[in-house]
């Protein structure tokens, strides 16, 4: 069996209270052998990383740009302090979202901001979010030198062209998978590189829409990642397999990890 790493679970939203053990048993069974436990504020950064702690996974710690606007004054120190705990090994998710505006957008662009500053302030990857904020991201980006990954790629060819001439990694989700709206997805795959992919399922969001049978519940879950890690390997024209190996190369190169395990 092909084994992967799920490189984006949002493992403390409350659609997982209770079975967060099954959850992740059910992914080992499927070939899920590791995950990422994404951080959208201070709370869920701390509950990642207690998750990723209990369960001998990994976590990032950072403020989403839809809670940008409800930092405390010292939320850069207490990132900070939550970046140099074991398993934690990325700043973020961190970003920009201009299709939501939850937050006011100057407020996202601080925030957002700060972070990437202290991803290379302390050489950590970023793990970023962006939504319709293109041109504002990338001005930005430029003015740091980073490496990490557009978490949930959904961007256009010439997004896609930049982010990987800046260097990032690009996270692929069950949004190909969508008949709906996937479809310039599916034909900017064969332009990413196999060395820059990285899978992930963002769960419990973005249930791959071709499974079958289709779940009885609509909640996604790191058990469904071989589901999109199919679709990849058909759309770049290589094994499951390959894919699966190169994945997780690519997800220890970036993340710096040596070993199975953190």
């Amino acid at each position: 069996m092909a084994t992967f790493i799920d490189a984006g679970v949002n493992l403390t939203s409350t659609q997982f209270d209770t079975d967060r053990t099954a959850i992740l048993t059910r992914a080992a069974d499927q070939g899920v052998e590791s995950m990422l436990l994404i951080g959208c504020d201070l709370l869920t950064s701390e509950q990642s990383l207690a998750l990723a702690q209990e369960y001998n996974q990994y976590a990032t710690a950072g403020v989403h740009p839809h809670d940008a606007k409800d930092v405390p004054d010292d939320f850069i120190a207490q990132l900070r302090h939550l970046a140099a705990q074991d398993h934690v090994v990325a700043i973020g998710e961190c970003g920009l979202d201009f299709n939501r505006d939850y937050s006011p957008r100057p407020v996202q662009q601080l925030i957002c901001g700060v972070q990437l500053e202290l991803a290379q302030t302390l050489d950590m990857p970023v793990y970023l979010h962006e939504r319709e904020a293109f041109d504002t991201l990338s001005a930005m980006l430029n003015e740091f030198s980073l490496r990490g990954v557009l978490h949930c790629f959904t961007g256009d060819r010439h997004a896609l062209r930049h982010y990987l001439d800046y260097g990032l990694m690009i996270g692929l989700t069950g949004w190909l998978c969508d008949e709906r709206r996937g479809e310039t997805l599916r034909e900017l795959v064969r332009y990413i590189p196999e060395d820059r992919i990285l899978l992930e399922t963002d769960a419990p969001f973005l249930l791959p829409r071709t499974l079958k049978p289709k779940p009885k519940s609509r909640r996604n879950e790191p058990a469904y990642l071989p589901e999109i890690a199919h679709h990849v390997a058909a759309l770049k024209g290589i094994s499951l397999t390959q894919l699966a190996q190169q994945t997780t190369e690519n997800f220890k190169t970036l993340f710096q990890i040596s070993g199975n395990n953190a």
